[in-house]
C-alpha cells in the first residue's frame, strides 16, 4: 500500500509505544465534547499502535483498528488492552472493500503514504461510502508545505495541497480545518524535524 514505511517499523521495534498514549489533538478536542460514545462504531485506518483507537474505546465506542504493520499492531495490543478494540493487520484499502458502516472513521497519517493523488482520493471517497450519514471523518495528512524529512531518509510521501483534501469533502460539512507546521522528535532516532500538516474534522451530510 505504501511507497515506504517511513522508518516507522524501526521505531515500533525499538520503542514499546512509539507514538505515545495520548490521542491526536483533533481527536482529543472531539472527545472532550463527547464523553459517552457507547454504541458508536469507529474505524481507525492506519492506526499505528492505536492511541486514537484506545481513546475512543475508553469513551465506550466499539473500535476496529487496522494497520499494515504487524509490529505496530503487536505494540498496540500490549499497550492498550481494551476488549472494545479489534486489532487487524491489513491494508486499509483492502479493509474498505468490506460492506460495513461506521459512525466515525479516523485517517491519521495514512493518506500521504499512498502512491498517487488518485489513490488518496479513492481512499477518502470509499471511506465516505463506509460512513453512516451524520458520521465523522478525522483526516490528518502531510501536505505540500515545508517539510524536514531528515528523520525519514527513505520515505517519499505524496505531498498534495491542503486544498486537495478540503476539496475531497466539498459536499460535506467541514467542522474543523487547519494547515500548520508541527515540530517533533521520534524516540528511535532523536532527530528534530517538522512537517506541514492538514487537519480536518468532517461531518458527512445526509
Amino acid at each position: 500500500m505504501t511507497k515506504d514505511n517511513g522508518g516507522y517499523d524501526d521505531g515500533y521495534s525499538s520503542s514499546d509505544c512509539f507514538w505515545g498514549a495520548s490521542p491526536g489533538s483533533l481527536v482529543q478536542s472531539f472527545l472532550e465534547e463527547s464523553p459517552d460514545l457507547s454504541g458508536v462504531r469507529v474505524l481507525d485506518l492506519g492506526c499505528g499502535e492505536g492511541k486514537n483507537a484506545a481513546a475512543f474505546a475508553c469513551r465506550g465506542a466499539s473500535v476496529t483498528a487496522v494497520d499494515c504493520s504487524a509490529k505496530a499492531i503487536e505494540n498496540g495490543r500490549r499497550a492498550f488492552q481494551d476488549p472494545r478494540i479489534e486489532w487487524l493487520v491489513l491494508d486499509a484499502r483492502a479493509y474498505l472493500t468490506r460492506d460495513e458502516l461506521f459512525d466515525v472513521i479516523v485517517l491519521y497519517g495514512l493518506a500521504h503514504c499512498l502512491s498517487s493523488p488518485e489513490d488518496i482520493s479513492s481512499l477518502i471517497q470509499t471511506a465516505l461510502q463506509r460512513t453512516r450519514p451524520g458520521g465523522y471523518h478525522f483526516l490528518v495528512s502531510f501536505n505540500d508545505g515545508p517539510h524536514d524529512l531528515s528523520a525519514h531518509p527513505n520515505f517519499s510521501p505524496t505531498l498534495l495541497p491542503h486544498s486537495f483534501y478540503v476539496d475531497q469533502y466539498e459536499s460535506h460539512a467541514i467542522l474543523t480545518e487547519s494547515d500548520s507546521i508541527i515540530y517533533e522528535t521520534h524516540p528511535h532516532n532523536n532527530i528534530p524535524h517538522f512537517h506541514s500538516l492538514t487537519r480536518l474534522l468532517v461531518k458527512k451530510v445526509l
